[in-house]
């Protein structure tokens, strides 16, 4: 989950690192550092806490040097201090690493009983006394790395430079991606494509296991065993300029308004104006002849899975199995031959998930993923992609990428059906329409912003919150509570709502708001019944809902946010940004870190 990013160029390289490393920050922001060299000696700046502070370090004491690696860090191993910052290293070599090495303690105690002295709790710095040793034995820089390389357990990119070695820079990779990239007259090293994009547009990626050798020219590429391996350079489709907040508050308030557009792109993606049909790439399989699918994500894009297996069961009338990926990878459950497995991540780097992606395909399967990085990993593992055409999402809790994905599992859903003969041209018609309409609707949520806004100084004020939804409603109630946590700090959780009073009715009282995610429809009367039983133990009642659920429901919710009218088939795709906005609202009352939750990080590459 930490970033890092190495330049070897002309330019003084802290600069250039220092920016990438901001494009880099959502993957966790606990602590940053950079190492260069200056007259072939490794210097380094680090600071604790978030990126801002190490570029008051830069201020106060600047780097010189054109090569130099940088590394923005989510803690495992080791407190979030300045000591256990990275860049680690030796007067000899400089290591960043983002990953997790398993056997440390086993190499640490090797290295420490033939003298290596550490000064810090990381399981990284055994990687650069790894390296040390090596060299400290006569070993060439590239052999010291490529012997400690295959000494290495477990997940990682790591990035190293070397003492008196301004024209070499050594990147692997194992389990954790890494993007070269090539500049005139200079090269790099970074954690995705994004940090990269202001730099230059032609990447190459490593696979897993692989190694290379980079200088300011060029770079060679080596599998474990050190034979050369082909690469391919690619055009990356990212452009420098896409991050900033374009005048909104925080990255999630540019973010939300951006659900309109981002569900637009995506939609004329899939769907033939003309035709007003769904239109699926080639796929290397047959839909209709799919027996079973299943679906694993993980955070918010496993709440979109639970939504796409309620349309593909509803509309296509295919079997679904749902389950997070971190179980899916461990319960060795039983997977019918020629099955489909669905994928979905925003980054396409999920350790559990792409985790979940091998384990699938060895049992047999066809891999389709969802994703908003084209060029990331799991990408390059699937059969085919299917793309959110979100753009880069910079705020930790997911927003627009959660709608774009929902999208996409919409228009799936949709060709399923059709491809099985379960969906008729018409109700085809009906569908795609709702979806067509879906970016003006969504822009009319931004018009109930004081709805939401007074709604949240209700919720701001509570320590435990309920959120409540039936059918394709409970992903959504399952995403708002999700979303109140992480950028709130309010515990508060989901239930299906005829759950509640097998159990969670025992916490409400006066002191609990229950936020009820109740359009009108079939189900709307078994919702309204169980806000009865709660507003009776003294909840205080809240929902969301459409204008013929508000006539039902005055009387027994204490607010409503009545949301404009949309198709069943969409209608929860409005619902999710409008309790994704209760979240934000509630967030700026709490005067919490909105884009940057204490915890966490975006782009989850460890397990």
């Amino acid at each position: 989950m930490c970033g890092i990013v190495g330049v070897i160029g002309t330019n003084v390289a802290a600069p250039i690192l220092y920016e990438a490393l901001r494009r880099l920050e959502y993957r966790g922001y606990d602590s940053a550092g950079i190492a260069t060299l200056v007259n072939g000696h490794i210097e380094r700046r680090r600071a604790e806490g978030k990126l801002v502070n190490l570029g008051a370090a830069l201020e106060r004491a600047p780097l010189s040097g054109t090569t130099g690696i940088g590394h923005t860090r989510w803690a495992t191993h080791g407190a979030p201090t300045e000591g256990n910052a990275h860049p680690h290293g030796t007067s000899l070599v400089s290591i960043v690493h983002n990953g997790i090495i398993e056997n440390h303690a086993e190499l640490r105690a090797e290295l420490e009983a033939e003298g290596s002295v550490f000064s810090t709790e990381t399981d990284t710095e055994t990687v650069a006394q790894l390296v040390d040793r090596n060299l400290r034995a006569g070993m060439a820089p590239r052999e010291a790395a490529h012997a400690a390389l295959g000494r290495l357990h477990g997940a990682y990119a790591i990035a190293m430079i070397f003492a008196g070695h301004a024209e070499l820079m050594i990147g692997a990779r194992h389990g954790a991606p890494l993007v070269v990239g090539f500049g005139e007259d200079e090269m790099f090293l970074g954690s995705d494509s994004l940090a990269l994009s202001p730099l230059t547009r032609r990447i190459a990626y490593l696979r897993d296991g692989d190694w290379v050798v980079v200088s300011r020219t060029g770079a060679e590429m080596f599998d474990p065993e050190g034979n050369p391996v082909p690469f391919e350079i690619r055009q990356t489709a990212l452009a420098g300029g896409s991050i900033g907040k374009d005048g909104y508050r925080h990255y999630m308030d540019k973010e939300l308004h951006e659900h309109p557009l981002v569900i637009g792109q995506t939609l004329r993606r899939m769907i033939d104006p003309a035709t007003r049909r769904v239109v699926m790439p080639p796929l290397p399989f047959d839909l209709a002849a799919i027996p079973r699918a299943t679906i694993t994500a993980c955070g918010s894009a496993f709440y979109a899975g639970l939504l796409g297996r309620h349309w593909l069961e509803s509309e296509a009338r295919l079997p679904v199995d749902v389950d997070v990926a971190s179980e899916l990878r461990y319960r060795d459950a039983p997977l019918s031959a020629g099955g489909l497995a669905l994928l979905i991540s925003q980054s396409g780097e999920t350790a559990d998930t792409l985790a979940a992606l091998r384990a699938l395909r060895a049992g047999g399967q066809h891999v389709l993923s969802v994703l908003n990085v084209p060029e990331s990993s799991m990408a390059r593992d699937s059969d085919m992609v299917l793309e959110t055409v979100a753009g880069p999402e910079i705020c930790v809790a997911s927003t627009k990428a959660f709608t774009a994905q929902l999208s996409v599992l919409a228009c799936l859903a949709i060709a399923t059906g059709r491809a099985r003969g379960t969906l008729s041209a018409e109700r085809e018609q009906v569908l795609v329409q709702a979806l067509l309409d879906l970016p003006g609707k969504a822009a009319e949520l931004f018009d109930l912003r004081a709805d939401i806004q007074h709604v949240a100084a209700i919720v701001a004020d509570a320590r435990d919150v309920l959120y409540l939804g039936r059918g394709a409603y409970f992903p959504v109630a399952l995403e708002g509570a999700l979303k109140l946590k992480e950028i709130s700090y309010i515990h508060a959780e989901a239930y299906a709502a005829g759950e509640m009073k097998h159990g969670p009715i025992a916490l409400i009282d006066r002191s609990v708001p229950v936020v009820a995610i109740a359009p009108s429809g079939r189900l709307f009367g078994k919702t309204a019944s169980n806000l009865q039983e709660a507003r009776a133990r003294g909840g205080r009642l809240i929902a969301f809902t459409d204008a013929e659920g508000a006539a039902g429901l005055r009387g027994i919710a204490e607010a409503l946010v009545v949301l404009p009218e949309a198709d069943p088939f969409t209608a929860p795709i409005l619902h999710s940004i409008a309790v994704q906005m209760l979240a934000y609202e509630v967030a700026l009352l709490k005067g919490t870190d909105v884009d940057q939750p204490r915890n966490l990080a975006k782009s989850v590459t460890v397990e």
